[in-house]
């Protein structure tokens, strides 16, 4: 997921003191690339640009909840940049990422952002809604540096400088229960559940479903756990106990995977629906297995790794050339998008003569039609707004590329289209 919040409102308040402190834990090495700052053919340059590099950062998970998510999305995003450069760079300059993995720690995302600020253009990657939100203020007034995160909670919006690209959690919730109603037998009257980790992530999918079931005559029966729960049973009892027709789970691949597997062993047969972090393809080799080719679906901001159109298989050959090693999953969708919509970005600034933050930014907010063969257009230009409305619905099958088919091509539900998110 692709990323997602595992702390508390008042927790996410508190990290803004972390601004104070200085350096970070890193386990990835940067990018080649380093020197004076320069300006060549007129462009204007700033922080980020130094002698013939641009310099982009990602703050990213490889040791912690999202080690699996993190690891694919930077991975995605080395390839972006090393095939970016072999075409020649931007504006002639060589593009490098600085990679600092925070491991989901809060202080470690704090200090990584602030070590990481002066020395970028801006970032490509910030796994975690709260750690974003942390910085939001200081990103909002004085560094004012691009921010593409891997996160999509409708907090995060009405920033020029954050740009949700695709989705945010309420909308995309909206959109899942929207398939329960059309595709599962869901109706006036009837009762959904909804297990959701405290905190931006579940608290904004909560809102998303809250406002369809008041739309649909629907009752929501709530079930708030934390990330360190990673046993379903007395959720699915609770559930199974209150006569819900469906459940919504807005957490983790564990979390999901548990919940669904013991809804089958306990004879619990109601459809699952999952955002798009609550599910990892490596699931499938485990005892949840069957069930979840069963009964679990997941709302997508694009079209999964295994998609049948031409910019998807190019991106399989090149990732599994790249590293041959690693599972293909929608973490690379993820952080393939997030980096070319950074790497356009840097483009039009280019043909702007303007490569400094304001410059990208300014860049990255002309662009309203943004499609890179995934299956959603996005559109960049009203930062109040997240970049899609859009979701497409997937079901687990180990058979296909990445563990994931298509249920329900991309689209946005009335319900969705409606919504304003804060509203």
């Amino acid at each position: 997921m692709i990323t997602t919040t595992y702390v508390t409102r008042t927790a996410a308040g508190a990290l803004a003191a972390l601004l104070v402190l200085a350096g970070c834990s890193s386990k990835a090495k940067d990018s080649d690339g380093d020197g004076d700052k320069a300006s060549a053919g007129g462009v204007k340059t700033g922080e980020g640009v130094s002698g013939k590099t641009i310099t982009l950062g990602a703050l990213t998970d490889m040791t912690g909840v999202y080690a699996t998510l993190g690891k694919s999305v930077t991975q995605a995003q080395q390839l972006y940049v090393k095939q970016l450069n072999a075409a020649g760079g931007v504006c002639g300059y060589k593009v490098a990422l600085a990679v600092r993995d925070h491991g989901y720690d809060p202080q470690k995302a704090v200090s990584g952002y602030t070590e990481l600020e002066p020395k970028v253009l801006g970032f490509t990657q910030f796994i975690g809604s709260p750690f974003v939100a942390a910085v939001k203020q200081r990103i909002d007034g004085q560094d004012k540096g691009l921010v593409l995160p891997q996160a999509w909670s409708a907090a995060l919006l009405g920033s020029p400088y954050i740009r949700v690209i695709g989705s945010t959690y309420d909308i995309e919730t909206i959109n899942a229960v929207d398939f329960l109603i059309k595709e599962k037998g869901i109706k006036k009257g009837d009762r959904i559940g909804h297990v959701y980790f405290e905190g931006d992530y579940g608290e904004s999918a909560l809102v998303g479903s809250q406002h369809i079931a008041k739309e649909a005559g629907l009752t929501v029966v709530e079930q708030k756990i934390k990330p360190t729960d990673n046993d379903m049973t007395a959720q699915v009892t609770a559930l199974k106990k209150a006569g819900v027709k469906a459940v919504v789970i807005s957490a983790g691949p564990r979390q999901a995977a548990s919940l669904v597997g013991v809804a089958a062993a306990s004879g619990f047969d109601v459809p699952v629906i999952g955002n798009n972090s609550a599910f990892a393809p490596q699931l499938l080799a485990t005892q949840a297995g069957p069930a979840l080719m069963k009964n679990y679906y997941v709302a997508s901001p694009s079209l999964p790794i295994g998609a049948d159109t031409p910019e998807a298989k190019k991106l399989v050959v090149d990732y599994r050339s790249a590293y041959p090693d690693d599972a293909l999953d929608n973490g690379i969708v993820a952080g393939w998008t997030a980096a070319s919509a950074f790497g356009e970005a840097l483009k039009k600034a280019c043909t702007n003569k303007d490569l400094t933050r304001e410059g990208v930014d300014k860049a990255l907010l002309s662009i309203n039609s943004y499609d890179i063969g995934f299956g959603v257009t996005q559109d960049f230009t009203d930062p109040k707004a997240p970049s899609s409305r859009e979701s497409v619905i997937l079901q687990p099958d180990k058979s296909l590329t990445g563990g994931m088919k298509v249920v329900r091509e991309a689209g946005a539900s009335e319900a969705a289209q409606a919504y304003t998110p804060g509203a």
